[in-house]
């Protein structure tokens, strides 16, 4: 389990540890970013979430609370392919095993070759987002919806014949994994991850529970600075009440980086935390590595110079979205649109997620910046 102690005995240089928080801070002040929540860790301990900005987007709100929970977008969809993962190393299904074994109405527009392996790897052919995507968001349709959307697609070029960013295919293994274990998704990774990890402020979708009360915990959640193409969709977008309570297995995860921090420890610790095996090594050993190097279809830029794991964005070095410049070529993470990134690295046995209510842009230099302050501060 990850604990807190100094910079020092987290094999952190203070100065330098200083000076990488200087920059998380300037954000802020500078409102680069309204909040951001900053955890990093080495061999187990951290020197705890550090917070900083306001709790809403209006210049004169309130400091960011030090309890803050985040949406963090698409680092969800790497917590839902564990979940998937889970389920493979317990014998309910394979990499090869195709998706209308389990959602017989998938294998239409000819996507009957489809295989989870192609879901987990971004090489279904999927969209990323359906093309009626904001007319489900307005009219607040359920997840069953966009499932069955995605049913309907033909897709964009042949499973396994090229890469392409698929929020969609995550949809699908969202219903797979509710379709196998007889819960939701969130119950399901509640279940094995959040509950076991002690990760109490960790929903897959906000439940009722946290719009009631005096003080509910709804009120915890950072108001993200949304997307232009939200910014008048007060009733659908990020912010709202729909949203919050959607639990998009691509992107709806509600977290505080203290929690996220307990997931990431157990990729570093093979699955382990403490007495308890979650995932099996070889689970985490397969889920993190270059899973595009034997498909020999997919194009050989794709498959040497940007990989993916089984959910996992790999380090894509001479790349504008890599995680740092400093990183070694072990690191593994992902980022969201909401302004979040996680990496983690296991040769330096430590990992550093920042999470913002700023929207990510086409450029994350100012990630890679911080990014790359922070691994200089290690010894």
């Amino acid at each position: 389990m990850l604990t807190k102690a100094p910079a020092e005995q987290c094999g952190l240089e203070p100065a330098r540890w200083n000076a990488a928080l200087e920059i998380a801070r300037g954000w802020a002040e500078r409102d680069v970013a309204p909040a951001v929540g900053l955890l990093v860790a080495r061999n187990g301990h951290s020197p705890g979430p550090q917070l900083f900005g306001r709790q809403r987007t209006a210049a004169n709100s309130a400091k960011v609370r030090q309890d803050a929970i985040f949406l963090i977008a698409s680092i969800t969809k790497p917590v839902v392919a564990m979940g998937v993962m889970l389920l493979i190393e317990r014998g309910q299904l394979t990499l090869n095993d195709r998706v209308t074994e389990f959602l017989p109405e998938f294998g239409k527009g000819g996507k009957h070759g489809t295989t989870i392996r192609h879901l987990l790897t971004h090489t279904s052919g999927l969209p990323d987002m359906l093309p009626n995507n904001t007319d489900l968001r307005k009219q607040h349709s359920p997840r069953s919806a966009f499932v069955n959307g995605t049913c309907e697609l033909t897709p964009d070029f042949p499973a396994g014949r090229s890469v392409q960013y698929q929020s969609m295919g995550i949809a699908v293994l969202g219903a797979i994994i509710e379709k196998l274990s007889g819960l939701s998704c969130n119950q399901f990774l509640r279940r094995e991850f959040f509950e076991p990890l002690g990760m109490k402020d960790t929903q897959l979708g906000a439940p009722d529970e946290w719009f009631a009360g005096m003080n509910p915990a709804v009120d915890r959640i950072a108001e993200l600075r949304v997307a232009a193409d939200q910014a008048d969709s007060t009733d659908w977008n990020w912010n709202s009440r729909y949203w919050r309570q959607f639990g998009a297995p691509w992107g709806g995860l509600l977290t505080t980086p203290w929690d996220l921090g307990q997931f990431a420890q157990l990729m570093l610790t093979g699955g382990r935390i403490g007495e308890k095996q979650i995932l099996a090594p070889a689970t985490v050993v397969e889920a993190t590595r270059n899973q595009l190097a034997p498909m020999k279809d997919v194009p050989d830029e794709e498959r040497r110079f940007r990989p993916w794991g089984f959910g996992w964005r790999l380090q894509w070095t001479n790349h504008s979205s890599s995680f740092g410049d400093l990183v070694s070529p072990a690191t593994f993470g992902h980022w969201g649109s909401t302004g979040t990134m996680l990496w983690i690295d296991p040769e330096s046995n430590s990992f550093v997620l920042v999470l913002t209510t700023q929207p990510l842009g086409e450029s994350q230099a100012t990630f890679q910046r911080l990014s790359n302050a922070i691994v200089a501060s290690f010894v």
